[in-house]
């Protein structure tokens, strides 16, 4: 794997969780059996009578016990629409976030920027029109996390704020050391992107690199059915193991050790094949890609 450390996001067992199967504590010692480096936290799911913080405690002391680490924390954010609509107190809302990265010790936050403007909200609805908002709110998030010694990053994620260029046109206006990216490969194709061209240029930004993979049908033809979604222009993805769909890993993964990039990778698995089976054959997968890249 060279320099790489692989490790799986809480979000892939996110059906287990939400069928009963397991809880979201049971994550982190299913990680490490399952033979993960790392383990990245997803938002939590809080039982009765927890709260953020306590929960924190709780991830921390299970990895300390099973002993793996936390990679990263990923958390939703929306400096335009979120908290109804007022900036300042979705700031402050995303710092109880990072205070509880903070807990968990967590080296890096990833929080969304905005999943675009609503209507009812401005008519100006381009991306150039949110981005001094977007800057203000994802400077104020990182200068609070670096106090704590937490890096943010924003993701290309929610199709408002997913386009390559315009998660670098973010990271450059925000022009903070500590604000960076984390790349999903795959998720670059819900706006019809080529991974590779943006992997290519956000690998020297990022902070952290989710695997991810999806099967592709062209909009050309009617809609496949339960299980897909429509990106940006009307094709279809469907999310799948590692390896069996259409996103260029091997070239990503070749494109991000040629910038430099030694930080961790995470599965985030997202298909309809049973999950543990599925994040299993897709960290096989992976072990030999980064091999071999």
């Amino acid at each position: 794997m060279g320099e790489w450390k692989i490790g799986v996001s809480s979000y892939s067992f996110s059906r287990l969780v939400k069928s009963k199967a397991m809880r979201q504590i049971d994550v982190v010692p299913k990680a490490k059996e399952m033979g993960f480096d790392l383990i990245e936290m997803s938002t939590f799911i809080l039982e009765e009578g927890e709260t953020r913080e306590t929960f924190a405690e709780k991830v921390r002391d299970e990895c300390a016990r099973h002993g793996i680490r936390i990679g990263n924390y990923t958390i939703g954010a929306d400096f335009i629409n979120g908290s109804g609509g007022d900036l300042k107190a979705e700031i402050e809302r995303v710092k109880g976030e990072v205070r509880a990265a903070a807990i968990m010790g967590a080296p890096g936050m990833r929080h969304d920027g905005t999943s675009g403007f609503a209507a009812q909200v401005r008519r100006k609805r381009t991306f150039d029109d949110a981005l001094p908002r977007l800057v203000e709110g994802c400077r104020e998030i990182t200068l609070y996390a670096e106090q704590q010694g937490i890096r943010t990053m924003v993701e290309n994620h929610g199709r408002f704020c997913q386009d390559s260029e315009r998660v670098e046109k973010l990271i450059n206006s925000v022009n903070c050391e500590n604000f960076g990216v984390l790349i999903d490969m795959g998720n670059f194709l819900c706006v019809d992107e080529d991974p590779s061209l943006a992997v290519a240029r956000l690998a020297p930004y990022a902070f952290h690199v989710h695997a991810k993979d999806f099967i592709y049908k062209s909009g050309m033809m009617p809609s496949p059915g339960e299980g897909w979604f429509e990106t940006r222009n009307g094709n279809y993805l469907r999310g799948t193991v590692i390896g069996h769909g259409i996103v260029p890993l091997m070239q990503c993964l070749r494109l991000l050790k040629k910038a430099g990039y030694t930080g961790d990778l995470s599965i985030e698995f997202e298909g309809m094949e049973e999950p543990e089976k599925g994040i299993r054959a897709g960290f096989e997968n992976l072990k030999r890609y980064a091999a071999m890249a």
